[in-house]
């Protein structure tokens, strides 16, 4: 016996697919991210690490370690949040298959689970981006101290030769 094609059920059908993996998508999405911040909170400790066996031999590090610690506390954010989002995505799932989605009740909870998960997912990818504006601002900080000692000893270079 062939599957019915009734357009109502391959409609219903289609649906229900539709509705069952958009939550497995954001939440592949969430893990992805969750890798990303946790790479690069790998990377701040790294950094830490070294900054701290050497901060005896070089105070001016401490301001580093400041700004590292700003980056690490911006990502923890970013973990928290997500982690929520994910949560909640975990909870829609489950309500999808815990309920019937023809009840109001149940339309409800899974509007606002996944509602909840979009608005985590938005506030832990701010809180990424805060992160990324730090680094970068380190970055260039790094590279202008790096300029100013590199004119620092190309002048006193020059100024050794004149004499």
């Amino acid at each position: 016996m062939l599957p019915s094609t009734d357009p109502s059920q391959v409609d219903s059908t289609a649906h229900i697919i539709q509705v069952a993996l958009t939550p497995v998508f954001l939440l592949s999405g969430i893990a992805t991210l969750l890798n990303v911040f946790s790479t690069r909170h790998a990377r701040i400790a790294d950094q830490v690490e070294k900054l701290s066996d050497r901060i005896a031999e070089r105070p001016g590090d401490r301001a580093k370690l400041r700004d590292l610690r700003r980056r690490s506390l911006a990502l923890d954010v970013a973990v928290v949040i997500a982690a929520l989002g994910g949560v909640a995505i975990c909870g829609a799932v489950l309500t999808l298959f815990l309920g019937t989605l023809r009840d109001a009740a149940v339309a409800s909870v899974l509007f606002l689970l996944f509602g909840a998960a979009i608005v985590c997912t938005l506030a832990s990818l701010t809180a990424f981006a805060a992160e990324m504006m730090l680094a970068s601002r380190t970055v260039r900080t790094e590279v202008d101290e790096q300029q100013q000692e590199s004119r620092e000893q190309e002048a006193a270079g020059e100024d050794a030769a004149a004499r």
